[in-house]
């Protein structure tokens, strides 16, 4: 799945693309696509067609389009909280797409939904080709959708409140990696950036959450927010075609890793050989200079 900075990359594209337009028509090419949104494809269609898109929003790695109660005149200004307006949640999973591109674009082999609007420009269509995305609508969930109210604030949003994360942390009896993934805690952080952030913090993945203190977690929040914010500035992370901007473009930051995906490389910091090892039906990427295993792991 996607995280933080490629969803971001998304949201901002969507936010050129699409905010202010009105959806004309939804066209629901494979059924799978809408099967979150329990009322059926006729349904999901029907609560759209005649609406304007007044936002586009994201928490942590999760990304939505609030959708207007009605139309409203062309010029008006967004309301990104107005009361009445429905979420269209966007759910990446492994290969979703929401691209941006021309009516005349030829259609994707993947496409799965099609947004035509009533200004007939652009089009927005998400394309899915392991069909374990999908889109669904959250009724007057514009401002923050009820299925994504619990995911925690990420590193990069202005509210989000270190102190409380930090004794959150401290708290947790698990390994820094395991926390740093439950989205409850902090958001946006997925199995890249946790490497790449523990690899700058000279932490392993596997240092017991109570014994760290409060600024080693903020060393690593700080790196957290680096990391991120190298990788927006770079577009994301794309390691096939499966990831892309909005406009199709796929991001540069796997370029700049560290550690992640280089098993068997020398370590840039101080030339030892990034080991990789089995974590979570994933993988963990270390130094094994610069992150030593604790004595006392949390695997």
């Amino acid at each position: 799945m996607p995280e933080l900075p490629e969803v971001e990359v998304v949201r901002r594209g969507l936010e050129r693309g699409v905010v202010g337009r009105v959806i004309a028509s939804v066209e629901v090419c494979h059924p799978r696509a809408v099967r979150r949104h329990l009322a059926g494809a006729a349904d999901f269609r029907s609560l759209l067609v005649g609406r304007r898109i007044t936002a586009a929003n994201r928490r942590g790695k999760y990304l939505w389009l609030a959708v207007g109660a009605e139309a409203e005149p062309v010029g008006s200004p967004a309301r990104p909280d107005a009361p009445g307006e429905d979420a269209l949640i966007a759910h990446l999973g492994m290969s979703g797409q929401l691209l941006v591109v021309p009516a005349a674009t030829p259609d994707q082999k993947h496409l799965r939904v099609r947004f035509v609007f009533a200004d007939r420009g652009r089009e927005l269509r998400f394309v899915d080709q392991r069909t374990f995305g999908g889109l669904a609508i959250a009724v007057g969930g514009g401002a923050l959708p009820e299925p994504i109210a619990h995911i925690a604030r990420d590193p990069l949003d202005p509210a989000f409140d270190e102190d409380l994360v930090v004794l959150r942390l401290r708290r947790r009896r698990t390994g820094i990696k395991r926390a740093l993934l439950d989205q409850t805690v902090v958001s946006g952080v997925g199995n890249i950036y946790a490497d790449e952030a523990l690899w700058a913090a000279r932490l392993h993945y596997a240092r017991p959450t109570e014994t760290m203190t409060g600024p080693e977690i903020r060393r690593l929040l700080s790196a957290v927010r680096t990391v991120m914010a190298a990788a927006l500035t770079a577009g994301g992370t794309s390691f096939d075609r499966l990831y892309v901007s909005a406009e199709g473009v796929s991001g540069m930051f796997e370029r700049s890793l560290e550690v992640y995906g280089r098993a068997g490389q020398a370590c840039r910091r101080c030339g030892a050989i990034i080991r990789r090892d089995a974590f979570m039906n994933r993988s963990s990427f270390t130094c094994p200079t610069c992150q030593p295993t604790p004595r006392r792991a949390r695997w």
